[in-house]
């Protein structure tokens, strides 16, 4: 019998914990936010020609340990982690080396285009599969997002789902404090997408809920999920120096001590 979501979300969890740990790196807590996001992208979703764009290339910490724990990519290639010659850096590797990461992103306002593209390929080459495009609040302040999202909307991209990992936090502070983005649903809307709301992002009967209720959706959809950065771990949740900061070994400890107590 498989393992239930929260199960895989632990293994995940303890997994991206120990690749920064290991590394002495930061962005641990941007990808606590999104891991829910992944594991029920990765292992609930998405058929296997389906395509995830971490557009929060920050995150890829959550990115990696999701992709190699649904065997999309080589469990091996986490020992590289932050290395010298890694396939596996800080942000996603434009090398195109690994099939299940098309593109290198994390400069925030290119993965919806990118996604854009992936879809709207399909008009031409014929192929058939959705594209999932994770976008962060700071995505949400550039404005090539919204050219994206135009683009989207006029051609009925059909196979493109958009997830916002609102954590309501991004490098330098609050969000309603650095570019308010309220009502971002409405806003969404008005942009031609289907949009759901997952009140609980980091729950995945929440995350089921939202893209049910956009199964029928014509054209471009769009989940809103209202997540905690830094989910999980206590001291890292809702501190916005969790963008940055990386473990000492006490904090590593603590936080892989939570993470095993609440699977």
């Amino acid at each position: 019998m498989r393992p239930t979501l929260q199960t895989i979300r632990q293994q995940c969890a303890e997994q991206l914990l120990a690749l920064y740990q290991k590394a002495h790196a930061g962005h641990i807590g941007s990808s606590l936010s999104c891991l829910e996001i992944l594991v029920d992208l990765c292992f609930e979703r998405m058929a296997a020609s389906d395509v995830v764009i971490l557009s929060k290339g920050h995150a890829a910490g959550a990115l990696y340990a999701t992709l190699s724990l649904s065997g999309r990519m080589p469990e091996a290639a986490l020992d590289t982690f932050y290395q010298d010659g890694t396939l596996l850096a800080a942000h996603p590797p434009c090398s195109g080396a690994i099939k299940a990461i098309p593109f290198g992103t994390g400069s925030l306002g290119h993965g919806l285009s990118l996604a854009c593209g992936t879809v709207f390929s399909q008009k031409f080459t014929g192929e058939k599969f959705h594209t999932y495009a994770i976008l962060s609040d700071g995505d949400c302040n550039e404005g090539s997002t919204w050219e994206a999202a135009l683009f989207a909307a006029h051609h009925q991209l059909a196979h493109l789902t958009v997830i916002v990992d609102l954590n309501g936090l991004q490098g330098i502070g609050y969000t309603k404090d650095i570019l308010k983005l309220d009502p971002i649903a409405d806003k969404w809307r008005a942009f031609g997408f289907a949009v759901a709301v997952a009140d609980d992002g980091n729950d995945f009967a929440s995350l089921a809920r939202a893209h049910a209720e956009l199964a029928h959706a014509t054209g471009p959809r769009c989940v809103i999920a209202r997540t905690v950065k830094g989910h999980g771990v206590s001291y890292m949740q809702d501190k916005m120096e969790w963008h940055y900061l990386p473990m000492n070994a006490v904090q590593y400890d603590q936080a892989c001590g939570e993470t095993r107590a609440n699977p």
